[in-house]
């Protein structure tokens, strides 16, 4: 008994010294996960216990961020969006791809910071803001390069997918160059 009283007195003193930064960022990954998750599945499959199944997907990464529970969220996104495009015959819209493309990377970015942040700590809001300025232009860029590529994938039929697809392995390929030049560098 006087175990079970300890654990409920060290449960009250974190509660007491949770901060904001870090349940505003939790918050975040909850509600970029969720609108992700309403992007990629379709409609129809919309119920009232599919919501609440979603809706208990979508806070697990909030809750637990140094878990798999991420990349869980993420796989059900994955799966979400196969199951509207295969099984449901939905045409892939490219503003729905970005969209749930940016709602995943979002998120993983979020819970990489929600990782390392403690619900106690003390957070000055550049830190957040610099994260996800830096989070914002990644995304800005991963959609200006979608648009050109699928802008070169319509031109010229089949010629234009090949193009795309080449020019998409050029930037891949550019990118992982880049990277690894980054590495040795540093």
């Amino acid at each position: 008994m006087k175990a079970v009283t300890e654990r409920v007195r060290a449960l009250r003193a974190a509660a007491n010294r949770v901060s904001l930064a870090p349940l505003l960022v939790r918050a975040g990954i909850f509600l970029t996960v969720l609108v992700g998750l309403l992007l990629a599945y379709p409609v129809e499959m919309f119920s009232a216990r599919a919501l609440l199944v979603l809706t208990v997907v979508a806070a697990l990464p909030g809750v637990a961020p140094r878990r798999g529970w991420p990349t869980f969220a993420a796989l059900v996104t994955v799966g979400g969006w196969v199951i509207a495009s295969a099984g449901y015959d939905r045409p892939i819209a490219l503003w729905r791809l970005l969209a749930v493309a940016a709602a995943l990377y979002l998120a993983h970015t979020l819970c990489a910071l929600a990782a390392v942040l403690p619900y106690d700590a003390v957070v000055d809001p550049d830190l957040v803001l610099r994260w996800l300025s830096r989070a914002g232009v990644v995304i800005l860029a991963t959609a200006v390069v979608g648009v050109i590529l699928a802008w070169l994938g319509e031109i010229g039929g089949g010629a234009g997918f090949q193009a795309a697809t080449v020019a998409g392995l050029l930037v891949a390929v550019g990118l992982s160059g880049l990277l690894g030049w980054l590495l040795r560098r540093g």
